[in-house]
C-alpha cells in the first residue's frame, strides 16, 4: 500500500491488520497505565487476534485505558443507559463505585452494600445488586428503598448469590449462586462449616417477575458465576468457577437451550479456557461474561498470568478469536457508553475500558 493511497479507511484496516501480533510480542510490551505516562502506539498490542472473525471487531487507533484503581476486588459492572455512568462493586470494602462517562469522574457510590458482587438494571431501570454477606438479591427502588427478592430456597438461606441478568420479555431475574460471599469473611461473612462446601448445592435460579416465585433452573455447573443471554434469548451461557474447590470441575463456559422461555435443557460445553501459551497449554478462569448482538461472547480471563489474563473472546461457534490482554486478572466485563460499544472490564483493584467495533446484545 503506497502512502498517497494510505486514507483514513485504508489506515485503520491496515492498522487492525498489523495487531495481529505475536503474543510473546504483546507479553513483551510494559504498560504505565497512570495518568501522564506516554501513551501507546496504535494499533494497541494488547488487542490480539487469533481469529480473522476478530479483525472485524477491534479498532485501529483506539487503546486499552485504565479508569480507576485502588479497589481490592472489582466486579460486577454495570452500565445505566439513563444517568450515562458506570457502577460496579468493591467487594471486600463493601462498597460500589460509579464513574461519570462525560467526565471521567469516579466516585463511591454507596456503602456499606452488603458486600454486593454482580449488579444489573431491570426494564424500568432498577439496580439489582447480588450480596454477599446478606446473601440475598436486592432490588434498589425510586424512593431509594431497597426490596429483597430473593433470601432463601426451600426454606434454607442461599450461599451468596453472585451475578444476575433480566429477562427483557417477562422481567424475570435469572441469578447464580456458587457462594463465594460464604467462604471466607473477605468478600461476605463466612457460614461456620462451609470452608468448601456452601450451604446448599450451587445453582443457578430464576425469579418470576410477577409472583416472586423462585425456581432452581440448573445445578450441573460444578461453581456457577457469570452469566448472559444468547441475542435471541434462546440460550443461556454460564460460567462455571467450580475448579476453585472441585477437582474434577472443568474450567469452561456452558451452554444451555431456554425452554419455553423459563426452563434450561441439558448442559454442554460451550468452550473451554484452555490456551495454547508459549508452547504450553494453559487454563483460567471464566467469571463474568456478555454476548454481542453478533453472538460473541466476551468473557474475563485470569489467574494464570501474563499473555492469558485479561478478556477472550469466543466466536458463537465457541471458537477463541481474539484476546485483551490487562495487567491485573479480569473478573468481569459489560457493554456500556451511549452506543454500548465500550467494553468495561473490571480487574483486581482497577476498571478498564476499551472501545470495540461491537454492540452490547442487551442493556447491561
Amino acid at each position: 500500500m503506497s502512502f498517497s493511497n494510505l486514507n483514513r479507511r485504508n489506515f485503520l484496516g491496515a492498522a487492525s491488520a498489523l495487531a495481529v501480533a505475536p503474543m510473546a510480542l504483546a507479553q513483551s510490551v510494559k504498560r504505565d497505565f497512570t495518568p501522564g505516562a506516554n501513551p501507546v502506539r496504535y494499533p494497541d498490542p494488547d488487542i490480539i487476534s487469533l481469529d480473522k472473525r476478530f479483525d472485524k471487531l477491534k479498532i485501529g487507533n483506539t487503546p486499552i485505558q485504565r479508569l480507576a484503581t485502588g479497589n481490592l476486588w472489582a466486579e460486577g459492572p454495570a452500565w445505566n443507559g439513563v444517568g450515562n455512568y458506570l457502577l460496579w462493586s468493591d467487594i471486600p470494602n463493601d462498597r460500589q463505585f460509579r464513574y461519570l462517562n462525560e467526565d471521567n469522574h469516579v466516585s463511591v457510590f454507596r456503602k456499606p452494600v452488603g458486600c454486593s458482587n454482580g449488579n444489573t438494571f431491570d426494564y424500568q431501570g432498577r439496580q439489582i445488586s447480588c450480596e454477599h454477606s446478606t446473601r440475598k438479591v436486592v432490588r434498589y427502588e425510586y424512593d431509594g428503598s431497597i426490596t429483597t427478592l430473593a433470601e432463601k430456597f426451600n426454606g434454607k438461606p442461599f450461599n451468596a448469590p453472585n451475578d444476575a441478568v433480566v429477562h427483557p420479555e417477562d422481567g424475570s431475574i435469572w441469578f447464580t449462586d456458587p457462594g463465594y460471599g460464604a467462604l471466607m469473611d473477605y468478600e461476605g461473612i463466612k457460614v461456620p462449616g462451609t470452608s468448601t462446601q456452601p450451604n446448599q448445592k450451587e445453582a443457578v435460579y430464576r425469579i418470576d417477575a410477577k409472583t416472586g416465585v423462585i425456581e432452581k433452573l440448573t445445578d450441573e455447573p460444578f461453581k456457577p458465576n457469570g452469566l448472559c443471554f444468547s441475542p435471541d434469548y434462546k440460550k443461556l451461557y454460564v460460567a462455571d468457577t467450580g475448579a476453585s474447590h472441585y477437582d474434577k470441575a472443568p474450567k469452561n463456559i456452558w451452554m444451555f437451550d431456554i425452554l419455553d422461555g423459563k426452563k434450561l435443557g441439558p448442559a454442554r460445553e460451550f468452550t473451554s479456557m484452555t490456551l495454547e501459551l508459549n508452547g504450553k497449554k494453559v487454563a483460567g478462569f471464566s467469571d463474568g461474561i456478555r454476548c454481542d448482538t453478533q453472538g460473541n461472547i466476551w468473557s474475563s480471563a485470569g489467574w494464570v498470568g501474563e499473555g492469558y489474563d485479561g478478556v477472550h473472546i469466543f466466536a458463537p461457534d465457541g471458537v477463541r478469536i481474539g484476546q485483551i490482554l490487562l495487567p491485573e486478572i479480569c473478573s468481569n466485563v459489560c457493554f456500556g457508553g451511549p452506543k454500548r460499544n465500550r467494553l468495561f472490564m473490571t480487574a483486581s483493584q482497577s476498571l478498564y475500558a476499551v472501545y470495540v467495533d461491537a454492540k452490547g446484545a442487551h442493556i447491561s
